[in-house]
């Protein structure tokens, strides 16, 4: 579409230009962007790292400001890509320890923040108290890792903690929006769970050469498999096999609720890559979410749900079957009913018995950075994983950061749950059940954070931000 020169004007320095408009001016910023990206990456893969957090920062301003709804789609786009970028060029030019790339979702997110500082005060009274008392705990943790703590991994755990609040606020203060924002993401999560799904089969099969080097490189093998074909467990363009597990357990839920053609074949090689990443915590939450969805909708989506269920066994029943993906499943399930012999569980188990004690006697907590520590011999900062969101919260945050963060959760939990849209909006429905779903894996995984914590808070918000659109309109009517 060819754009003359007033309307360039316009669309850019005023407000006064058609959606069509802003939308097509937003897609020559977004190509733009990628073109300056690629080029950057075949001509000098090394700036690349550089080059790529900050056009991302760039184009997200720009969405931001001038057309939201791309906005919201943009930022979920760039937390599942950045991962297979960062590993494309650590492939090119060699490994980077401090993983630099991968803070351009952080970046995007960040950028909410100026809907938090400026609508909060209004609502946190109202619907916002549970995006307040978050805030608060996460900040709490904030000032105890800045005085006790390195000033680079409290800023990397501030980060995570912090950014999917301020974007599951953005997402609620736009509820006059939500249909809008209902379809965005239920369209962003459809193409997601196909591209995600379709090359972390391709990623299964081949073993591709920058997931192997990566694998060899983070020294990830006990959670991430072998790097050879068919000895993977997927996480596709994700950064491990947690994050992948509830991206898609997110994506395959909202499925029930969009009527795509792609539902179909997003399904195949959806259910058949989350089998194979071997995320027992997901499937579960999977599990659980249909339930909620199922117990919470009219007759007539409940038939129309048992329609899809069964297409989509029909469609994933067959490549689940196919050796050697059948033997790695099959295993996997049978796990289920051998849990206190399982390795897993056993050093869960053991993380709660050593830890638990521990965690709850620290009344002021270690602040951000606790779990982050620095390498003597590379200077990098490295993880220290705690297998539990609960044992994180209060081994970070303390009792007085845990128990307003753990508040907000609860509330935002006992509003949901009370909604009755849900039975007219399939929508609200599973948005409820994916974050209840998620929320309950807190006991396994630190969920609350970056990509997960994005997944929770951010349907939290869209469930609380439908009911209050529904809410408005009866009442105006």
């Amino acid at each position: 579409m060819m754009l003359s020169k007033e309307i360039l004007y316009h669309s850019f320095f005023k407000n006064t230009y058609s959606p069509q408009d802003r939308s097509a001016i937003s897609w020559i910023v977004i190509v733009t962007a990628i073109i300056l990206n690629l080029t950057c990456y075949f001509a000098s893969a090394g700036s690349f790292r550089l080059v790529f957090p900050i056009t991302s920062l760039i184009v997200g301003i720009f969405l931001y400001i001038r057309h939201p709804i791309h906005y919201i789609g943009f930022t979920w786009i760039i937390w599942f890509i950045t991962p297979l970028l960062a590993r494309l060029v650590d492939y090119k030019v060699g490994w980077d320890p401090s993983r630099q790339m991968l803070i351009a979702p952080y970046l995007v997110v960040f950028i909410t923040i100026v809907t938090f500082l400026k609508y909060l005060p209004s609502t946190s009274h109202q619907e916002g108290l549970p995006f307040l008392l978050g805030s608060i705990g996460v900040f709490y943790g904030f000032l105890v890792g800045a005085i006790y703590n390195q000033p680079l991994p409290v800023i990397r755990s501030f980060l995570d903690w912090l950014s999917p609040i301020i974007f599951g606020f953005h997402l609620f203060s736009n509820w006059r929006d939500y249909p809008s924002y209902r379809k965005n993401i239920q369209r962003i999560f459809v193409w997601s769970v196909l591209f995600l799904g379709a090359y972390g089969i391709y990623q299964y099969v081949v073993a591709p050469e920058w997931d192997k080097y990566w694998l060899i490189q983070s020294k990830m093998f006990t959670s991430a498999g072998n790097p050879v074909p068919f000895g993977l467990r997927i996480w596709s363009t994700l950064h491990s096999v947690g994050p992948f597990g509830t991206v898609m357990q997110a994506g395959l839920l909202l499925l029930f609720t969009s009527s795509s053609p792609l539902i179909v074949p997003a399904s195949a090689v959806g259910y058949l890559s989350f089998l194979l990443s071997q995320v027992r915590t997901s499937w579960g939450g999977w599990l659980l979410g249909i339930i909620i969805i199922f117990s919470s909708v009219k007759p007539q989506l409940q038939m129309r749900l048992i329609t899809i269920i069964l297409v989509m066994t029909m469609c994933v029943v067959p490549l689940v079957n196919i050796e050697p993906m059948s033997t790695v499943i099959t295993s996997r399930l049978e796990s289920f009913s051998n849990l206190e012999k399982d390795s897993s569980f056993k050093d869960r188990s053991a993380s709660y018995d050593r830890n638990l004690n521990l965690a709850l006697s620290n009344v002021l907590g270690n602040g951000f950075g606790n779990i982050w520590k620095v390498n003597e011999k590379t200077g990098q900062i490295e993880v220290i994983v705690i297998d539990s969101g609960i044992l994180d919260m209060f081994f970070t945050l303390g009792w007085f950061g845990a128990i307003p963060y753990i508040t907000a959760l609860i509330i935002m939990i006992i509003s949901v749950i009370k909604y009755t849209e849900g039975r007219i909006d399939s929508f609200i429905s599973a948005a409820r059940a994916i974050s209840i779903a998620t929320f309950s894996q807190l006991i396994i995984y630190s969920g609350m954070l970056s990509i997960s914590g994005m997944i929770m808070w951010g349907f939290f918000a869209m469930a609380m931000a439908g009911h209050k659109y529904y809410q408005y309109n009866q009442d105006h009517h």
